[in-house]
């Protein structure tokens, strides 16, 4: 497809010396300076990754989580960390139950599990940057202690979470202004959060998980009921780890993935169900392409929420779940001519048992190192629970464990909980090809095998696969995004869809493609967030 430049929107990026893309511009411009100051694509994601931290507040920090896929060039390998935390050593269900829980609420401090971040950033830069986190800190500290504008994407965020800021004992003063949330072009100071980020940059990970900041966020949390101790604290120095990453062959290529705590799973499921049916002769706006990919995505969400787990804990059955053979039985379950008014049960040919705010940003530097990496506090303003002194606003991915026994995510002492943020690697012919992501909880592994398909089997350039309107199915309905052409969405209501328009988009997302023949790269950035891909 041709770009017509009478309508609305951008061109992608391209670029022959490095490339950055991330969802705020000052971000993106972080990761040039660090480039062009000799460091590499690690290097510039962590710092714009920092950068994000301060400046997109309400998706992201260092008192949340993060996971990278990282290809150095001319290796034919992937790397993949997971920078995901732990709950606290004393944390089990039967304690959360005798509280009177069914579920982890999303406020509460039973909802924060060690944040993994920092441990993260220190082992990835020790392992595959150039520079320190010393000097990759510094565009962050900056922009805490001085303070940055905020845009307009993250001031609807704000104001769509006001309402759970304003509940909280320990956020509200901080992140609103007598009684409001901030609006777009008011500067948002950080001083405490700079502070900290400069103790991380002088002393390592050990000045953020021992010590003044540490007491500081635990005192907050067991304030709030939370179970943490030093020593879960402590243990969070060295929980970042390299794992092994997972891969599908797709379309001639290799789509990698991080496992397992992570759903990165589940985008290799959706794009090997639908790589079995011929592509629809009318686009990828079609009912039946929608249809397709919908039902597609309520099957693999459902083995999603009775499989995936932290898999040092328990076994989650990749393999199983990615084969051909499973996939096959999946699609054969879809129907063009109606949606599947029940879905089959979870697993079912082994008989196995039953039982959202974000930031991706992606690199590639001079040397073809190419780096996809995602940092999240999950839901807007993560858990809404503020640690004063020490500027740390803490996630709650804890609130997607389960408390049912048996449950493979059920929680239990120093578990990670299934996790939503999944960057995303394309190789070909042990070349890396794609860094890209795509933000959003929940709807991540929808999101990718949207922007994949759209790119690589529908021919959209890369700017247009990141554009194009979006949908998802959840809880028992289908949301959809302007844009959808009205017949597509009959036919949907008509093939038993219960169509309903969303007020906020679905994420947001980056890719850079290495064009290896002709030697540069070519960027997209989603417009739903406020960022920019840059080349140079």
């Amino acid at each position: 497809m041709k770009r017509d430049f009478h309508a609305p929107g951008r061109s992608p990026v391209y670029g022959t010396n490095g490339m950055a893309a991330t969802s705020m511009p000052i971000a993106t411009l972080t990761a040039l300076d660090i480039l062009r100051a000799g460091g590499n694509a690690v290097d510039a994601a962590l710092a714009a990754s920092a950068v994000l931290a301060v400046v997109e507040p309400q998706s992201t920090g260092i008192g949340g989580d993060c996971f990278c896929l990282y290809a150095p060039a001319r290796t034919g390998k992937v790397i993949a960390l997971n920078g995901s935390g732990k709950a606290p050593m004393a944390t089990t269900a039967e304690i959360l139950c005798s509280e009177g829980l069914n579920q982890i609420p999303p406020n509460s401090a039973h909802a924060v599990t060690v944040p993994g971040a920092i441990s993260a950033w220190a082992l990835l830069s020790e392992r595959c940057g150039r520079f320190g986190l010393d000097k990759i800190l510094q565009p962050a500290i900056r922009y805490a202690e001085k303070g940055w504008p905020v845009h307009a994407r993250v001031a609807l965020d704000w104001a769509t979470a006001a309402g759970r800021l304003n509940d909280s004992t320990t956020a509200r003063q901080k992140y609103l202004i007598d009684g409001r949330p901030l609006a777009a072009g008011d500067n948002f100071i950080q001083p405490a959060l700079g502070k900290t980020l400069r103790q991380v940059a002088a002393k390592g990970p050990s000045a953020f998980y021992e010590g003044a900041i540490a007491a500081d966020m635990i005192e907050t949390l067991r304030r709030l009921g939370g179970l943490h101790t030093e020593g879960d604290f402590a243990e969070g120095i060295v929980s970042a780890e390299f794992v092994q990453p997972i891969s599908s062959k797709w379309r001639g290529m290799e789509i990698f993935e991080c496992p397992p705590n992570g759903s990165g799973l589940l985008a290799l499921m959706l794009l090997g169900i639908l790589e079995g049916f011929k592509t629809p002769a009318d686009g990828p706006l079609s009912a039946t392409r929608l249809h397709r990919h919908v039902e597609a995505a309520r099957l693999v969400y459902r083995d999603r929420d009775a499989f995936l787990a932290d898999p040092f804990h328990v076994d989650v059955p990749v393999e199983h779940l990615t084969s051909p053979r499973y996939l096959a039985e999946l699609r054969a379950a879809i129907s063009d001519t109606c949606s599947m008014p029940v879905l089959p049960p979870a697993g079912a040919s082994l008989l196995l048992p039953s039982h959202k705010d974000t930031v991706y940003l992606c690199v590639v530097d001079r040397d073809g190192n190419a780096c996809s990496f995602i940092n999240s506090l999950f839901a807007s303003f993560g858990s809404c629970i503020y640690a004063e002194k020490s500027g740390v606003l803490f996630h709650n991915r804890g609130s997607s464990f389960r408390l049912e026994k048996g449950h493979p995510n059920c929680v239990a002492p120093g578990k990670r909980p299934m996790h939503t943020i999944i960057p995303g690697m394309v190789m070909k012919d042990g070349h890396p090809l794609m860094p890209f992501g795509v933000m959003g909880g929940h709807f991540q592994p929808m999101g990718q095998s949207l922007f994949l398909t759209n790119h690589f089997e529908f021919g959209l350039d890369i700017q247009e696969a990141l554009d194009l309107p979006r949908l998802f199915p959840r809880d028992g309905k289908l949301e959809v995004e302007h844009g959808i052409p009205s017949a597509s969405l009959a036919r949907l209501v008509a093939l038993g869809h219960q169509c309903e328009q969303v007020r906020n988009p679905h994420g947001g997302g980056q890719a850079i493609f290495i064009d290896q023949d002709r030697g540069w790269f070519v960027g997209g950035s989603d417009p739903r967030k406020d960022g920019c891909a840059l080349g140079y």
